[in-house]
């Protein structure tokens, strides 16, 4: 028996033990295998044994590149390493003829060569600093808290990273999944989750508590699991834990990336510069030794007797000065400008990127983009940004067959984006409140404001129909942000106020609609339907 008097997992051939495939299992077999009554869940001192047996629910820390090491990077480009040695050259020389009158104006050039390379390496170092940082950022996708039964009792908020591989939690909308998890039982009739994170698909997935038949299941098949960093759009479950920290999907995304990193291609731009630069330094070599060698005649003279050389007089001081006169020829040949020029178009165009929420974790990657001709894409969903906006609204006229049209502005989750043309601000009639009232009220979805911009918690379309209803404005005949400016949905918690919602009936794919039943303040009772 293993460990909590259940079977211990099948080894393979090579000793280690088997990957169970929770998905292609039935409840039960999941929880025999993981030793755990759904009704009860682990106890306190089984659940202490697996977090030190299995460690924290959380993804590693990978240590980046110190700064020296950074440092060090920016210099291991050709031309940045012929211009360090020009003006290593120049301040020896510098130094040595100022014969011990030290000038600041003998060291202008090796100074000017110096401060450059200093300004190319900082800016250098702090882009893959701040790329280091945002990298990091993955470990925020997963959870901070969970709903688990332990000891037969539900602990509402237990730090995700104390979770461990048969620990019961209950998920509910909102949500955000802290461990891969088999769905034990629904608790409302539906489940759907967004799993864009890892899948890149913007449409919500269906969960279900039955096995799926293939062991080999991709991640978007697989309907009986859901997984960390993914949020929960509609619907409750209650689900087993089955992986934790690393083991988990975004725990071998995370460790791709950071494989990834350690990869050092040359782009092709630092193949172009590297080519330059081998180029450069051959090329200004022989101009060098070409002309120090035609005024060899002024600092070494001597007279031939037959061929054995005599009177042989050498100026050393000469010698030195037309040497000066070979390397201030090649120092004026560098281009000292080209690295810090690269350099700085480079970084503008890593802040456009940012602010586009692209991040770029060195500076010449933003080259090799430029130089991409075919983007080969899957599915259109990937490149989008998994936004919907309402653009038309159309409702019944006040006549017999006639429909009326709405234009509608704002591609944004932002309220203030667009408008309405032509609405009937403060004279809506009952068709136009219908709608503003089922739109707010019979959804699930909420939109918040967040680092300068909005963000949306369930599906999109429901976030785009609750945005638009703060565009629809009240009865009263003022707008979401007139009602309140400090919310971002007043318009929403308006028509909630007005009609409190009593039940609902989640969405269903057989279905095809959500239903609630609301009560007025006269205390009547409606059925608002959203198909």
């Amino acid at each position: 028996m293993g460990e909590a008097g259940h079977d211990a997992p099948a080894v393979n051939e090579e000793g280690k033990a088997a990957p169970f495939p929770a998905w292609a299992r039935t409840v039960e077999e999941c929880e025999k295998r993981f030793g755990v009554d759904r009704d009860r869940g682990l106890s306190s001192s089984e659940a202490a044994a697996r977090l030190r047996a299995h460690g924290p629910n959380e993804l590693l820390e990978h240590p980046g590149p110190s700064v020296l090491q950074l440092v060090a990077q920016q210099f291991e480009d050709t031309l940045v390493r012929i211009l360090l040695a020009a003006a290593a050259v120049s301040f020896a020389l510098a130094l040595s003829s100022s014969a011990g009158a030290l000038t600041l104006s003998a060291f202008v050039e090796p100074l000017v060569i110096f401060l450059i390379l200093v300004v190319n390496a900082a800016v250098g170092v702090w882009q893959e600093t701040n790329a280091e940082k945002a990298l990091e950022a993955l470990r925020q996708i997963q959870s901070d808290h969970a709903a688990v039964l332990r000891d037969g009792e539900w602990a509402p908020a237990l730090p995700a990273r104390d979770l461990v591989p048969g620990d019961v939690v209950m998920l509910r909308v909102g949500d955000k999944v802290p461990a891969d998890m088999r769905v034990l039982r629904l608790v409302s009739s539906t489940l759907r989750v967004e799993q864009g994170s890892l899948t890149g698909e913007t449409n919500s997935v269906n969960k279900t508590a039955h096995a799926v038949p293939a062991e080999d299941a991709d991640i978007q098949a697989k309907e009986c699991m859901v997984f960390a960093g993914t949020t929960v759009v509609n619907g409750s479950a209650v689900c087993l834990v089955v992986h934790t920290g690393m083991a988990t999907e975004i725990g071998k995304i995370h460790s791709q990336i950071h494989e990834a990193s350690q990869e050092d291609d040359d782009t092709p731009l630092k193949k172009k510069l590297n080519e330059f630069g081998e180029a450069l330094t051959k090329i200004i070599g022989l101009i060098c030794i070409l002309v120090w060698l035609i005024n060899v005649k002024y600092f070494l003279t001597f007279e031939l007797d037959g061929w054995v050389p005599r009177n042989i007089r050498f100026s050393f001081e000469k010698c030195t000065y037309y040497f000066e006169i070979a390397v201030a020829l090649a120092v004026a040949a560098i281009p000292e400008g080209l690295p810090a020029v690269i350099t700085t178009c480079l970084a503008l165009g890593t802040r456009k990127m940012a602010a586009k929420n692209a991040l770029v974790r060195k500076l010449p990657s933003v080259e090799t983009l430029g130089c991409t001709t075919v983007i080969c894409s899957d599915k259109t969903g990937t490149l989008t940004t998994n936004q919907m906006s309402v653009s038309k609204l159309v409702a019944i006229g006040d006549a017999p067959g006639k429909v009326r049209s709405f234009k509608v502005d704002g591609t944004s989750y932002d309220p203030r984006d667009g408008k309405i043309y032509d609405w009937p601000a403060g004279r809506m009639d009952a068709n136009l409140e219908m709608i503003a009232k089922v739109a707010a009220v019979c959804n699930d979805a909420s939109v918040s404001h967040s680092s300068n911009q909005y963000v949306s918690t369930g599906m999109p379309t429901e976030a785009a129909l609750k945005v638009l209803v703060e565009k629809m404005g009240v009865p009263e005949g003022k707008n979401g942000l007139s009602v309140d400016p400090s919310e971002t949905l007043g318009c929403c918690r308006w028509w909630s106020n007005a009609a409190k919602r009593i039940a609902t009936l989640e969405f269903d794919r057989m279905r095809k609609s959500m239903g609630i039943i609301v009560t007025s303040k006269s205390g009547g009772n409606t059925l608002l339907v959203k198909v």
